[in-house]
C-alpha cells in the first residue's frame, strides 16, 4: 500500500508541473538584432538628432495571437477578464517593406568669379575641366537621392563673354562637372538669372539638360513655368519649387513674365497646394532671399519661410546671403489635429566661389533622411545633418586652384596638401563658429497652425 501511495504522489507532482506552476517568459521581439520599443507608432528621428514618436496612425495590422499562460488550463475562477495573455503589450512590428527611404541633400551658391577660370582650363583638351572643384565632396554628394545646388551664374558659352561679378557668365563645362559631382537637380532662380538676358536662360537650361540635370526657377515658356516638377526616387515623390527675391534690377523680358520665378507669398502657397493635389509626398521650396553677408535671418525671411511650411512645404532650401545661416524645425498643427514637422534652412552659404574672409569661403551640405510609410502614406523628415565645407584656394603653376573640402573630416585627418598647423587652427576656430551658428535656432521649438486655402 505504501508503494502505491508514493506512486500516486509522484503522479500528482508531475500533474502540478504540467498544469501550471511555472510561468514561461518570452524575449521581446527583435528586428535586425535590436529590441523594438515602439508604443503608438513607428519611432522617427527628429531634425536635431533625437528620437521622437511619429504622429502616424497605427497600421491596420491584426493583433498578435494570444498565447495561453499555463495557468489558463486550471479551473476557472470566474475572473477570466483579469487573466491577461502573456503576449499582451508585445510591440507590433512594422514590416520593413512598408517603409520607403530616401536621402535629400542640398548645397548653397555655385558661383564663378573670373579668378576661378584660368586654373580650370585644360590646354591639352582645349576646354575647361571643373571636376577638381568637387572631387573631395563627391563621395558625400553621391549619397543623395535628390541632390540640389543653386547655380548663381548663366552658363551660356564663350561667344557671350565670360565674366564674373557683377554680371556673370561661366563656361558650359560647369554643368558636366556638377553632374559628375553627384548633383541631380539645379535651381537657378536668383538675382543673376538674367545676367545674359533671356538668351542666357535658354542656353543655360539647354546646357544643364544636356547632362541630365533637372532644373527649376527659370523657364523658356509659360507652359514650362506652369509644369509641375516632381522627382520620384525609391517610390517617394518630391515636388520642387524655386524663387528669387529679384534680378538685380534687370526687368523681366517683355512678354515673358514666366522667365524667372519671383517670390510672391500667395502665389507660392498656390503652387504648393497645386503640387499637393498632384500627389507629392514632400515638397522642397528653394528660396533665394535674405540680406547678403548677414549671419542670421531677418524677420522677413523667417515670416515667409514659416508661412510656406505652414502652407504645406516640407523643406525650405535657402541661398543668397553668401554666408551660412542657422536652420530650424517647425511643427505644424493640421486641421485634423495631427502634427507634421518641416525643415527651414535659411542659407547654405557659398559652396564654391572666390570670396574670402568673414566665413564667405565656407558653406554647408545639408543631408536629411526621408521616410514614407507606404501603409499610411505619411512622409517624415529626419534625421538632419549639417556638413560644413570650406573652399581651399591655393596656387599651382601660377594660377589659382580651388577644391571644396568637408571641414570636420579634413581637420581630423589633416588631409589638405601643403597646409600649415596654423591653417588647421584657423579652420577649427571657424568650424566652431559655424557649428554654433547653425545650431543656434535648431533647439528652439517653433509651432504654427496650418495655412489652408478656401475651397
Amino acid at each position: 500500500m505504501r508503494r502505491r501511495i508514493q506512486a500516486l504522489l509522484a503522479v500528482l507532482a508531475l500533474l502540478l508541473v504540467v498544469t501550471g506552476c511555472t510561468n514561461v517568459l518570452k524575449p521581446a521581439v527583435e528586428t535586425n538584432g535590436n529590441v523594438q520599443e515602439t508604443n503608438n507608432g513607428t519611432n522617427v528621428t527628429d531634425g536635431n538628432g533625437g528620437s521622437t514618436s511619429s504622429n502616424e496612425p497605427q497600421s491596420n495590422v491584426d493583433p498578435p495571437s494570444q498565447s495561453h499562460n499555463d495557468e489558463t488550463d486550471s479551473p476557472s475562477t470566474g475572473n477570466e477578464e483579469d487573466q491577461a495573455s502573456e503576449d499582451a503589450g508585445q510591440p507590433v512590428q512594422t514590416n520593413p517593406d512598408d517603409i520607403a527611404h530616401g536621402v535629400w541633400m542640398a548645397v548653397g551658391d555655385i558661383m564663378m568669379h573670373m579668378p576661378q577660370l584660368p586654373g580650370a582650363y585644360n590646354s591639352k583638351k582645349k576646354r575647361y575641366v571643373f571636376d577638381p572643384f568637387f572631387s573631395e565632396v563627391r563621395p558625400i554628394l553621391e549619397e543623395g537621392d535628390w541632390t540640389l545646388a543653386n547655380l548663381e551664374t548663366p552658363i551660356t558659352g564663350k561667344d557671350l563673354g565670360y565674366t564674373g561679378f557683377p554680371k556673370f557668365n561661366a563656361p558650359p563645362e560647369l554643368a558636366e562637372a556638377l553632374k559628375n559631382a553627384g548633383f541631380t537637380i539645379v535651381t537657378n532662380a536668383n538675382n543673376h538669372s538674367l545676367d545674359r538676358n533671356f538668351k542666357g536662360i535658354e542656353r543655360t537650361l539647354a546646357n544643364l539638360e544636356k547632362h541630365g540635370l533637372i532644373t527649376k526657377g527659370t523657364s523658356r515658356s509659360q507652359a514650362e513655368a506652369d509644369r509641375n516638377t516632381i522627382i520620384e526616387q525609391n517610390g517617394i515623390r518630391m515636388g520642387l519649387l524655386a524663387y528669387s527675391y529679384g534680378t538685380n534690377g534687370i526687368p523681366l523680358p517683355k512678354g515673358k513674365p514666366y522667365s524667372v520665378s519671383l517670390i510672391e507669398e500667395q502665389a507660392i502657397i498656390q503652387d504648393i497646394h497645386k503640387l499637393r493635389k498632384a500627389g507629392t509626398d514632400f515638397i522642397t521650396v528653394a528660396l533665394h532671399f535674405g540680406t547678403e553677408y548677414e549671419t542670421t535671418p531677418n524677420e522677413k525671411q523667417k515670416s515667409l519661410a514659416r508661412n510656406l511650411i505652414a502652407a504645406g512645404a516640407d523643406i525650405i532650401a535657402g541661398s543668397h546671403t553668401h554666408v551660412v545661416q542657422p536652420y530650424e524645425t517647425i511643427e505644424v498643427t493640421e486641421p485634423d489635429g495631427s502634427v507634421r514637422q518641416g525643415l527651414i534652412i535659411y542659407s547654405m552659404g557659398n559652396f564654391i566661389s572666390n570670396q574670402r574672409g568673414d566665413t564667405k569661403d565656407y558653406g554647408v551640405i545639408f543631408k536629411a533622411g526621408i521616410q514614407k510609410n507606404n501603409v499610411t502614406g505619411i512622409t517624415t523628415i529626419g534625421p538632419v545633418e549639417a556638413i560644413p565645407t570650406w573652399v581651399h584656394r591655393y596656387k599651382a603653376d601660377g594660377t589659382n586652384r580651388y577644391t571644396i573640402v568637408p571641414l570636420r573630416q579634413s581637420i581630423e585627418k589633416r588631409s589638405i596638401p601643403y597646409f600649415s598647423a596654423n591653417g588647421y587652427t584657423e579652420l577649427q576656430r571657424n568650424l566652431s563658429v559655424l557649428s554654433k551658428r547653425l545650431q543656434s535656432m535648431a533647439d528652439i521649438a517653433i509651432t504654427v497652425d496650418a495655412i489652408t486655402l478656401d475651397p
